[in-house]
């Protein structure tokens, strides 16, 4: 699970209380200072519950401020659009993005109106919709909003204001979303570089910053990169914020999946069980940071090979997010693919196969057909019509995985290198022999060089490329090599 786009709640009302007495006014005006001055205690009240990370306290609270603010100033008057911007935001900490989103749509709207395009509050409203747009998946929205919000701060603010950073920060966000993270990667760097020049390195922004940089290193495959960078944000979160601060235990989910890429399952699982635990605490067994520690223990337990453990877990993720976030959301879909992918596991491919075509679809209509998540899905659907001996529906699938893999990662990328694995493998159980064997040889050489050759996949890629010499009578050159297993594609991390 990585970092989201940053969204802040907005600052309570900052007017002082008026400094005449209601005894001293008719007894309307007395009525209405004693009216302002409640709404003004609710409201810090709902803020300080905010900050305390009391999200569902805050809630009836800012509703009922909301309410009495249409109701004593009207729908346009900046604290009633103040209200609704919290009350969205607070929605958003809960998950409540259907919720949060048309709020912070009618905000942008009246601000625009009343006080203009360039306005930082139009901005901040910009900001905070396109961020809700981002957890609702819907990212081509978001991103134009973004680029608005980052080129209108550079000119009013200057390239090196905190609110420059953070508009540059989300947009870095939403660029590895989309599977932009060569775009990415610069604004974070940039974004970073800045952070520890202006608060330091341990304010809780670097932090920000060097949590999403760690990410996108993930995403481009650079996990001793990222797990360098996680482990420093994990020691500064436990110092500055205590062991079971939300943000802390998304630094420990964080780590916890890059070890997992790295082969380092066994410590994987306590920290995962750890953040699994403390999130139901915190947040409650339905919330969405609880449920993506599901997922993730889940994920353990399938790379661990208890697969019967993680199939209880997935099933449960998979339902929640349907009702809280609808059947097509992002989320939803990977709940589903890992799903599918433990069946897989299991050896119930007809029970996977469906759900892998629903997977594929969807994200073709969500993020475009050339989105590394879309890619993914096309590989695992690919790699289950392999398993059910459908090759000639697998083949042009893994084919056109490998080219967009080649486009957008590089030739040498660990991604492009199991694309090309997998379509050997599907070209070797036709029997094609010839064209399985140079994809083969590549992607061994590849692999000893950037994995060495001893890890797992470099030693299945020797065994793959024996057992093709060995079809094609090549019997000393498969001598040395081992050849005990048939090459078959493998399953992708959703």
């Amino acid at each position: 699970m990585h970092n989201r786009p940053v969204s802040k709640i907005e600052n309570p009302l900052d007017e002082s209380p008026s400094n005449a007495s209601s005894h001293d006014l008719p007894t309307e005006a007395a009525e209405q200072i004693n009216e302002d001055n409640a709404l003004l205690t609710a409201t810090n009240l709902a803020v300080t519950y905010y900050q305390l990370g009391r999200y569902q306290e805050a809630v009836p609270i800012l509703g009922t401020v909301l309410e009495k603010g249409r109701e004593l100033l009207g729908a346009d008057h900046p604290d009633t659009q103040r209200a609704m911007t919290n009350l969205a935001a607070t929605y958003r900490q809960l998950g409540r993005y259907q919720e949060a989103e048309p709020l912070e749509s009618t905000v942008l709207e009246k601000q625009g109106q009343l006080l203009g395009a360039n306005h930082p509050d139009t901005l901040r409203a910009m900001a905070n919709l396109a961020a809700t747009y981002c957890q609702l998946g819907r990212y081509q929205e978001a991103e134009p909003l973004q680029g608005t919000v980052l080129e209108k701060q550079k000119q009013f603010l200057g390239a090196d204001h905190p609110d420059t950073l953070k508009a540059m920060a989300n947009l870095a966000v939403t660029y590895r979303q989309l599977g932009r993270y060569e775009e990415a990667e610069p604004l974070e760097g940039t974004v970073l570089g800045k952070q520890k020049q202006l608060v330091g390195a341990d304010h809780p922004d670097t932090l920000w910053a060097m949590a999403n940089l760690a990410a996108t290193y993930y995403q481009l495959g650079r996990y001793q990169e990222a797990e360098q960078l996680e482990g420093t944000i994990l020691e500064k979160r436990k110092q500055l914020l205590g062991a079971d601060h939300r943000d802390t235990l998304r630094a420990m989910a964080n780590l916890a999946a890059t070890y997992r890429q790295l082969g380092r399952h066994q410590e994987v699982e306590p920290l995962q069980g750890t953040v699994l635990d403390k999130q139901k605490q915190l947040l409650g067994a339905d919330h969405p940071d609880t449920l993506w520690a599901m997922a993730n223990l889940a994920a353990t337990y399938h790379q661990l090979g208890r697969y019967q453990e993680a199939v209880l877990l997935q099933g449960s993720v998979l339902e929640k997010w349907k009702q809280l976030l609808g059947a097509d959301h992002p989320d939803t879909l990977w709940a589903m693919a890992d799903l599918a992918a433990t069946y897989c596991q299991l050896g119930r491919y007809e029970e996977a196969e469906p759900l892998q075509g629903t997977v594929l679809e969807k994200r073709k209509q969500l993020l475009g057909a050339d989105h590394p998540d879309t890619l993914k899905a096309m590989a695992n659907l690919a790699a289950t019509y392999h398993q059910l001996g459908w090759y000639l529906e697998a083949e042009p699938l893994q084919g056109t995985v490998l080219e967009k893999w080649k486009q957008l990662l590089g030739a040498d990328h660990p991604d492009t290198l199991r694309g090309m694995a997998d379509l050997a493998a599907t070209h070797h159980q036709l029997g094609r022999y010839q064209q399985a064997e140079p994809l083969q040889s590549t992607v061994l050489e590849k692999q000893k060089q950037l994995l060495g050759v001893d890890h797992p996949d470099t030693l299945r890629g020797i065994a793959n490329l024996a057992a093709t010499h060995r079809q094609l009578g090549r019997y000393q050159l498969a001598e040395p090599l081992v050849w005990d297993q048939e090459a078959e594609p493998l399953f992708w991390d959703n």
